[in-house]
């Protein structure tokens, strides 16, 4: 269930005079931390796809499910960390198979795998550290592959930088073409498999 951030922390004398919402701004308004990124690539994925109704599950198989069922890994790099940096960093994002994790049934892939049928990689592309801000759409652009593409060309291999991305030709979209590069991909991988049979 959702909650609000009104919701106070609670003593044995009663509510406490904090609340959740305090919480959440200091533990996560530090959106270039890797991690929180992470999560925020996701929710912007997921809400170009309208796929962000419950509460985020954390250790699922894949990021997000479509109303259509089409399941979606998100992937995020930037080149601004949220650390003292020298230099700009490498862009690289993690394909790694993994021994995925079920939430629906509790329980874990008999081998390891990709289990979602759509990656997106998502880079925040801003360079200049006075500017760059994740809550701006306008500095994310997204790459999306079908799975089956990566797993035909990529195997077992654990993570691809930008150029190798590139030359797997993505659909390189912005946000508001995030929902048909993903039915698209779908749609096109299922097709490659029928002219398989």
């Amino acid at each position: 269930m959702k909650k609000t951030g009104e919701e106070p922390f609670i003593s044995a004398k009663g509510d406490s005079e904090f609340k959740l919402l305090e919480f959440w701004q200091w533990n996560q308004s530090d959106l270039l931390n890797n991690a929180l990124r992470g999560t925020v690539a996701e929710f912007i994925v997921g809400k170009a796809l309208g796929a962000v109704d419950g509460v985020r599950l954390e250790w699922d198989a894949y990021d997000l499910v479509t109303a259509d069922g089409i399941k979606v890994e998100v992937k995020s790099a930037a080149y601004v960390q949220s650390w003292a940096q020298t230099k700009h960093s490498a862009i690289q994002f993690s394909i790694r198979p993994a021994m995925s994790w079920e939430a629906s049934t509790n329980t874990y892939a008999t081998e390891m795998g990709r289990s979602a049928d759509v990656y997106v990689f998502c880079l925040l592309k801003e360079q200049d550290r006075t500017l760059v801000n994740p809550l701006n759409l306008e500095q994310w652009e997204f790459y999306v592959l079908a799975t089956g593409q990566i797993n035909r060309e990529k195997g077992s291999q654990k993570s691809i930088g930008l150029n190798g991305l590139l030359k797997m030709q993505p659909i390189v979209t912005d946000f508001e073409g995030i929902k048909e590069a993903v039915l698209m991909c779908r749609r096109n991988e299922l097709l490659s498999s029928k002219r398989n049979l």
